[in-house]
């Protein structure tokens, strides 16, 4: 085989050799005219966070762009970075962590950008003749959007936005496919009840979405008459979700703290839900800079205080972390995945609604079942401070709830002319 004339090596083993991206870095800088100053720290960064021919690859991609008749600016490189299309590349990815950390570039609009091409999606299922009602009704819901952002207050989430135009092409799918409609104006109040019993359970959410869009549409002149106007969606308050018994809690508990084979991420998402009612938002978000380990404690989303870890959680949360060194990453989460590794973004939603698939029960019913527990143990005010929730979202937990012991005796209640 023949050898690398300058270090001697193999072609294997140079291939592997991990000076390469910082030698590639140094003939880029070579036939630079002007190079720029960051260019050492973004061959570091790529070099201590991805493997040699990434790291080289990335190396070539950044010269592409350093030699070509464009702007050099950290922010005009990052947006020529980019590929066309739902995913803005690796390359792209790895330039943004690298000029957002450094404070040279702003984050790029690709959140927006995936957004809007999601709601795109669901305005074009639309069929034609109720098309473009929908489409007004969503640049209308942007323009509230924008207004909220600029005034500083709450405004409405993409996920928000995008659900509710689900909602209204499943409806505009339902009337002309079922009710033999394709125009606004002929909608009436038996159509929308029609719609709403295909889903019982999401009758309330659904109702919801549809009083705003027929607000819209009346206000617009596309209806004369609103036929959510006289619709209640009235469900019963109380909390109706599914809970886990206690032998199943047990089962769990063992899984999690003795079973060698089971990943330390579902491991940690279980336990916390399961002990300590965590979410998996508030799991997906947690940082190692969180931890304390000398209390033993953890900072969990917005809860006002640290949550103090019994033994079997720290051991689970120190399981996961040792999963986590194992990787070459710079990223602060605890769960640190193969796609978030390189970067600095947390693990997924989607991965984390997988997460648990191993078990059998689904975060939001372990999480439900604890809550439960302490809310009829508890007083619900207690709970709401602990967890940094309000007072009214505990008190559903306590629909249909008797506590016995606290009941009077029988002989009381007949000495009491009860």
């Amino acid at each position: 085989m023949r050898k690398h004339a300058g270090l001697g090596l193999c072609s294997p083993c140079w291939q592997r050799h991990p000076g390469r991206p910082f030698i590639r870095g140094e003939h880029l800088r070579d036939r630079l005219a002007d190079p720029p100053s960051w260019l050492a720290d973004f061959v570091a960064h790529v070099a201590a966070r991805h493997c040699v021919a990434r790291a080289c690859g990335f190396v070539t991609d950044l010269g592409r762009l350093l030699e070509d008749e464009h702007s050099h600016s950290p922010q005009a490189l990052l947006e020529r970075s980019r590929r066309p299309g739902r995913s803005m590349g690796s390359f792209a990815r790895t330039l943004e962590d690298f000029f957002t950390l450094n404070g040279l570039a702003l984050p790029t609009d690709q959140a927006e950008r995936l957004a809007a091409g999601r709601r795109k999606r669901r305005i074009d299922a639309v069929p034609g003749p109720l098309h473009p009602a929908v489409a007004a009704f969503d640049a209308s819901r942007m323009r509230a959007q924008d207004r909220a952002r600029r005034a500083g207050t709450r405004p409405r989430s993409n996920h928000t936005l995008e659900t509710a135009l689900a909602t209204l092409r499943d409806l505009a799918l339902f009337l002309v496919d079922h009710r033999g409609k394709n125009d606004w104006a002929l909608v009436d109040v038996h159509d929308v009840e029609a719609f709403l019993a295909t889903l019982p359970r999401a009758r309330k959410r659904r109702l919801t979405v549809l009083r705003q869009f027929f607000r819209f549409a009346r206000s617009q002149h596309i209806v004369l008459v609103d036929p959510t106007r006289v619709l209640t969606g009235r469900e019963p308050t109380g909390f109706r979700g599914r809970t886990l018994t206690l032998d199943q809690q047990r089962d769990l508990f063992r899984r999690w703290t003795t079973d060698t084979h089971v990943h330390p991420h579902e491991a940690l998402v279980g336990m916390l839900a399961l002990l300590h009612g965590a979410s998996s938002s508030e799991v997906r978000l947690l940082q190692v800079a969180d931890l304390d380990p000398v209390a033993h404690t953890v900072r969990l989303g917005k809860r006002p205080h640290h949550v103090p870890l019994d033994p079997a959680s720290w051991t689970v949360l120190q399981r996961c972390l040792a999963h986590r060194e194992a990787w070459p990453t710079a990223n602060p989460h605890v769960m640190v995945t193969k796609g978030t590794k390189a970067g600095r973004s947390p693990a997924s939603t989607a991965y984390l609604s997988h997460v648990l698939d191993g078990c059998g029960s689904p975060p939001r019913m372990i999480r439900s079942t604890r809550l439960v527990d302490l809310v009829n143990t508890m007083d619900p005010k207690l709970v709401a401070a602990a967890f940094g929730m309000t007072a009214e979202s505990t008190l559903i937990y306590l629909a249909d709830h008797v506590n016995e012991g606290l009941m009077p005796a029988d002989e009381d209640r007949v000495s009491r002319g009860h």
